[in-house]
This record gives structure tokens, sequence and C-alpha cells, in this order.
């Protein structure tokens, strides 16, 4: 009787490992099958991306938007260009006449940024400091703020890559804007530079009140 019992547990055991084996059997067949669908999934992916990546459609959009980035001073820049070191006059002042024509301010740095561009300067910077269209330049007591962040002291350098020959004739003509500010002893060295390395402008370029016009409703710009 007892051995009858013995086995019946022994068969039962049995019984039980192999539905136990078979289950795990299954359960890792699924597994891998389900494995096999994720990884053919992903090459499907990645030959998906690779079409995309190299269409030339992309190649031409990422071109664009790198030429917008270097247009928008959002990228570093090098080229041939010049630099123009300006300092305050050293010619000693007279009693009753104003030290303030003496020393170089915001207006000024202005007039020769403006003569640098009309003379086809493609990127600018002031000790460093990127110029945009839309960079702010004024006097804060003794020093010059730029970008509305950084406060400048003479001597200003002023780069700007374009053409040095152009350049150099615009900022030199008689009655121009180096010639202005010499007649008030103000200091200006230009040098014609082989190769400038502008940085990218790291200032905000948020704007608070303009926004992109759309073309809804007919009333846009076509």
């Amino acid at each position: 009787m007892l051995t009858t019992q013995f086995r019946i547990n022994i068969e039962h055991q049995r019984n039980v490992t192999i539905q136990r084996v078979t289950q795990l059997a299954s359960e890792v067949e699924k597994a891998r099958q389900k494995h096999d669908a994720l990884k053919n999934r992903v090459d499907e992916l990645r030959e998906e991306l690779d079409q995309i990546t190299s269409s030339p459609q992309l190649a031409q959009l990422r071109q664009k938007v790198e030429v917008t980035r270097l247009q928008a001073g959002l990228a570093p820049v090098c080229g041939p260009g010049v630099e123009v070191v300006l300092k305050d006059s050293e010619i000693p002042i007279q009693p009753g006449q104003d030290p303030n024509l003496y020393v170089l301010h915001d207006e000024d740095l202005l007039r020769v940024v403006n003569e640098l561009r009309a003379a086809g300067a493609e990127a600018l910077a002031i000790n460093g400091e990127r110029l945009l269209a839309t960079s702010e330049i004024r006097c804060i007591g003794p020093t010059v703020l730029v970008n509305k962040t950084r406060r400048l002291v003479p001597p200003f350098v002023i780069s700007a890559i374009g053409n040095p020959e152009t350049m150099i004739k615009a900022l030199e003509m008689p009655g121009g804007v180096l010639d202005i500010l010499g007649f008030w002893g103000i200091r200006a060295d230009v040098k014609k530079v082989p190769e400038i390395v502008i940085p990218a402008y790291s200032g905000s370029t948020t704007l608070e009140y303009a926004s992109p016009l759309t073309n809804e409703g007919g009333d846009g710009v076509e």
C-alpha cells in the first residue's frame, strides 16, 4: 500500500515537472519570437532612418539651417577682415572745455559699426561680444553696455569680417567717422587681419512683442 502511494506521488511530481518544463519552454519560445520581432522592427527603423538622413531634401534643409544660423549670428565665424582699436583722447583738457568730447561714447562706437556694415562687414564684434542688427550699444556711466549683458571699457576692439580694403577705405575717408574722432584726439588704430574669429551671439533672442505673421484667413503675406 505504501509502495503504491509512493509511486503515485513520484509519478505526480514527474508530471508536474514535465508540465513546468513544457511551460517554461513555451515562454522561452514566445520571448524569442518577441525578441526576433523587436529586432526586425529595429532593423526596419534603422533602414528608414538611413533613408531619411541620406535624402537630398534633408541635406538641403540642414544647409539652409546652417546658413540661417550664420546669418543670424548664432554660429561662430571666421574670415579675413579688420580690427579697429579705439582709445580715449590723451589731449590735455583746457579749462572750460567739456571733457566728454575727448572720451569715447556709445554713439562713436555705433558710427564705426554702421560704417563697417555699410562697407559690407558680414560679422561684427566689440571686445569679443558678437553684434546683431538688434544689438544695443549704450553708455552706462563710464562703461558701454553691449547686448544688455556686458559692460565694456576702453580700449574698444571692433572686429569685422569682410573685404579688408573696402572697410579700411570707408573708415579712413576724409571727413569720415575716424577723421571726426581724430579731431578730438580719439585714437584709432586700423589693421588688416588675415583671419578673424568672431564668436556666436550669446545674448537673448526672445522677442517681447513681435511674433511671426501667419497666412491664416487670407490676411497674411504670401
